[in-house]
């Protein structure tokens, strides 16, 4: 089974062996761009190349992107941790085409990448795919559904509209219609229990893992659409939804790219799993021995114990996005991108509360993610000591706002 760092590693050299260039995450600060609040996609720092403004020596570009939606229009905060696949920080993995090559290699390279047994080797019959329908003017994706015909049967093709297959980082900006590859995890994976479901229900069985981006246009501030001076291709995958998928596993958090920090979290909060016992008559409950002695099997039921609590998710999740935002220079505040990463701060350490930690803990996950991610972000290596002095006094702080709001509000009572 890959790890998510060989998935990650894969994804790349695939790419590089079709001609791209290998490009280092940019900064979750944006560049020279107020329009964003956070880098939320892997095409955030090629925004100038899409539209003819800046030139680089290459035309070809694959990315491992860091990436965060916290805030502002792509805001998944409250969801985390309370779903399989939800995240303040994540990492998108994408291929780029700044004029070179169009929808046709696009298709082709992403069906080779996803099914090819030299590759991730999915099986076909368990994957589907969209087409933009045409809407608002913009006629249907007429190329992409011919060119899918070549990989996918029609009845495994579907055609939606702007809301879903026609893609844009923000009101303005390069945009284009898009083709997505969805894949069916099975009726496990179905929130609502639904075991006869088909492809478009929303229960959480059927997950969208690619997105491919067809940049035909930018759109101006009167949100008109102008044709781009060179068609190109941004597509954009989630490591963490492609790992579970290569992993067989319904949860982005039971992935390797996070049961390591799930099981730091539990560490540094207090937490231990409840062993399972059985007596020698078998009977569940009865103390005795455990239930079984192979202790990849005990890891795999203390696992599960763990992953059944959110907060540790939550945890998890939120020491990788503050670690990431403090490395590239955010500090918590009262506004902006401080304020945001103040209130996953806040987040992560109340819910370190509620499973019964009130000491500081939080600055130590920092030194767990430097240590899990370091290979693919070096830059951790150098940062983690500074990152973690800030969120150790960031979490003194908030100590001394609660205690300062308790001992009023037990004033106010008592008076």
């Amino acid at each position: 089974m890959l790890t998510g760092s060989q998935i990650r590693r894969k994804f790349l050299d695939f790419f590089i062996q079709k001609g791209h260039r290998e490009v280092h995450s940019s900064s979750l600060v944006p560049a020279n761009d107020p329009t964003l609040l956070f880098t939320n996609a892997g095409m955030n720092q090629f925004k100038d190349v899409f539209l003819g403004l800046e030139k680089r020596d290459y035309v070809r570009a694959t990315t491992s992107q860091k990436c965060v939606r916290a805030g502002g229009k792509h805001n998944d905060l409250e969801n985390v941790g309370f779903t399989n696949r939800h995240h303040t920080f994540f990492e998108m993995l994408g291929n780029f085409s700044f004029g070179d090559y169009f929808k046709d290699k696009a298709i082709a390279y992403a069906w080779e990448l996803m099914t090819s047994p030299d590759w991730f080797g999915i099986d076909k019959a368990k994957l589907y795919v969209t087409i933009f329908k045409g809407e608002n003017g913009v006629p249907r994706d007429v190329e992409a559904y011919d060119l899918w015909l070549r990989h996918v049967p029609k009845d495994r093709i579907y055609e939606f509209g702007a809301k879903d297959n026609f893609w844009q980082m923000g009101d303005t900006g390069p945009c284009g219609p898009c083709s997505e590859i969805h894949y069916d995890m099975g009726v496990a994976a179905s929130e609502h229990g639904h075991t006869d479901c088909a492809f478009t229900c929303d229960c959480g069985r059927y997950v969208e893992l690619w997105n491919l981006v067809f940049m035909q246009f930018d759109r101006d501030a009167s949100g008109k659409l102008n044709p781009l001076p060179k068609p190109s291709i941004d597509t954009g995958m989630g490591l963490e939804r492609i790992t579970a998928v290569l992993q067989s596993v319904i949860s982005n958090y039971e992935t390797d790219l996070f049961t390591p920090l799930i099981k730091k979290a539990a560490t540094f909060t207090g937490v231990k799993p409840q062993a399972r016992w059985q007596g020698a008559a078998g009977e569940p409950g009865v103390p005795g021995t455990l239930l079984s002695r192979d202790a990849r099997l005990t890891e795999r039921m203390e696992m599960g114990d763990l992953l059944r609590k959110p907060s540790l998710r939550i945890i998890a999740d939120h020491a990788r996005a503050v670690t990431f935002l403090i490395s590239d220079g955010v500090l918590p505040a009262n506004d902006g991108r401080g304020y945001v990463l103040r209130k996953i701060l806040r987040r992560a350490i109340r819910h370190g509360r509620l499973l019964g930690q009130e000491k500081p803990f939080l600055f130590e996950m920092v030194y767990a993610v430097r240590d899990l991610m370091k290979d693919a972000y070096p830059e951790l290596i150098d940062s983690a000591d500074r990152v973690a002095k800030v969120v150790s006094t960031e979490e003194l702080q908030f100590a001394r706002v609660l205690a300062e709001g308790s001992r009023r509000f037990d004033i106010e009572v008592a008076s």
